[in-house]
This record gives C-alpha cells, structure tokens and sequence, in this order.
C-alpha cells in the first residue's frame, strides 16, 4: 500500500512537471514573438525618407571607392567645367559634369560623405558624451558643482562659435580631427542644460533615495540609476544635432578652415564653385543639395526619435 501511494504520488509530480514545461515554452514564444511584433512595428514607423537618405549616405560613406566611378582628385583640364549629361555639351561618363580642374562632380559628391558622415558622428558623439556628463553631475550633486558647471555654460553660450572655431583651427591648423575636437568641446552646452534640469528632477525621485540609503556609491548612481533615464533626451539631441554639424564642417571648409584640399568635401565644393556660378552652375549646386537633403535626412530622423521615446507617446501606442 505505502508503495503504490509513493507510486502515485510519483506519477502525479511527473505529470504537473510535464504540464510545467509546455506551458514554460509557451510563454517563451509568446514573449519572443511580442519582442519581434513590437520590432517590427518601429522598424514599420521609421519614416521612410529619412531611412532612405540616412541609408544612401552611409553607402556613399562606407563605399565610396567602389561606387564612385572617377578618381575624386584626378585632374583632367581636357573636360574641365563640362556640363551634366543632359545639358549640351554633357557626357554620361560625367553624369553631374565637371569641375574648373576637371573633375567629376559626382565622385566628388559621394567621397565627401564620408568626411560629412565622420565629422558629424564623431563631433555629436564627443559633444554628446561631454555634456551628457556635465549635465547629470550638476542636476544630481547640485550646490556649488552646479553653479560652477552652469556658468561655464552661460559663458560658452554667451561667446560667439564661429569666432571661437576660427581662433582654435587658426592657432593649431586645419584637419578633419581638429574639427571634431572644436565641435565636440564647443556644442555641449545645449546637451548640459537639458540634460540638467531631467537629473535634478530624478535625483529627487524615491529610487534615488533609496540607493542612497542602501549605501550605493554617487558613481553608481550617477551612471547605473540617472543616466538610463536621460539617456533618451541626449540620443534625440544627438539625432538632431547630426545635420548641424554637417552645416559647420561644410562652412569650415568653405572658409578654408576644413579638411586640407585635394581631400573631397561638400564645403571645399562650395567655394570652388562660387567664382563660377554664372558660368558653371553645377559645381556649387550639387554639392549644396547633398548637404540639404542630408540635413533633412537627420532632422526627420530626429523627429521620429523624439516621438517614439516620448513616453506619452507609448502610451497612445
């Protein structure tokens, strides 16, 4: 008798542990496949413009010496300020024509994204990291770290950039990495101030209170329990601040201050192509509409970030 209870009760924890397992992977795929639905329902909701130029640009960047079909610094003065194919006088071998060296425009156009793309991550980035930092350490800490830290700010502020940036590239010289560093320790001051305002509320928050009283040390707080909760605000302004850096870079080398020529830019192009407006409308103006339509590519970007991060906005969804 005491066996076949045993027995039993044997079959009976054998039967609720098989039950256990079906349900276990039920609950595993429907959570994979809710993961997967809310995947592809942002990757829906990505504005398809923007995906497109962002996409386009990356290629351009990342593929340059395969897609471009001239050498973007080769001279020919044979072919020099040779019109776009479909005017008179064009050539399908230059698609865009040339410019007053011989140049093709359209090689030139595709090199220059990738001096656009590395200038304007690499400065977002190191702008983004500095003033993301400045910002939750003045918000949480506040007193008299934050008044130091926000009237540095209001002074940055209150000086003019592109004096600035002329000083600095002037005294050290112009290259593509003295522009980054310019930018990223000049453009952190709007990712200070909002960055700020989000910790000093956070820091008043119960979680914080209670890593505070449970001995956490203010580097973890600092970086495990503030920074996830502004990290949304700093990637939007990161998106959207892309596009101006783009702008800066291409007005840097309009002056001269950019990236050293032969090296192809979108700015250098620019003010090559000024003096021939009237006579070779094409060298300025391409150029010109691949930096707008790269900005508009950002700026859009930008917008459906802000959007999607915006809790309000979840909760619609």
């Amino acid at each position: 008798m005491v066996c076949e209870q045993s027995g039993r009760v044997l079959n009976i924890g054998m039967n609720k542990t098989n039950n256990a397992i079906p349900q276990q992977e039920n609950s595993l795929l429907s959570w994979r496949e809710e993961r997967s639905l809310k995947i592809r329902k942002i990757f829906r909701r990505i504005p398809k413009t923007a995906a497109v130029i962002i996409t386009l640009l990356l290629i351009c960047a990342i593929f340059s010496s395969w897609i471009a079909p001239h050498d973007p610094i080769k001279q020919n003065v044979v072919v020099a300020l040779k019109p776009p194919y479909w005017q008179q006088g064009g050539s399908s071998d230059h698609l865009l024509g040339t410019d007053n060296l011989g140049r093709d425009i359209l090689s030139r156009i595709i090199y220059g994204a990738r001096v656009s793309v590395i200038v304007g991550f690499a400065a977002v980035l190191l702008s983004g990291v500095l003033g993301t930092m400045l910002g939750i350490i003045a918000g949480y800490f506040g007193g008299m770290i934050d008044s130091v830290i926000m009237r540095f700010t209001d002074i940055m502020l209150s000086l003019p950039f592109i004096l600035i940036a002329i000083a600095i590239i002037g005294a050290v010289g112009p290259s593509l990495t003295n522009i980054i560093i310019v930018l990223g320790i000049t453009q952190w001051v709007g990712y200070t101030r909002i960055v700020r305002f989000e910790a000093m509320s956070f820091s008043k928050s119960e979680f914080i209170e209670m890593a505070v009283i449970s001995g956490c040390k203010w580097w973890r707080i600092l970086f495990v329990h503030i920074l996830p909760n502004v990290l949304n605000t700093a990637v939007v302004l990161a998106t959207l601040d892309v596009g101006k850096m783009i702008i800066f870079e291409a007005a840097f080398s309009f002056l001269g201050l950019g990236v050293k020529p032969p090296t192809a830019t979108w700015g250098g192009m620019l003010a090559d192509g000024r003096t021939y407006l009237t006579v070779a409308w094409w060298i300025a103006t391409f150029p010109g509409i691949a930096i707008c339509i790269t900005v508009l590519g950002g700026n859009l970007l930008g917008d459906w970030l802000r959007d999607e991060l915006d809790p309000r906005h979840q909760l619609k969804a």
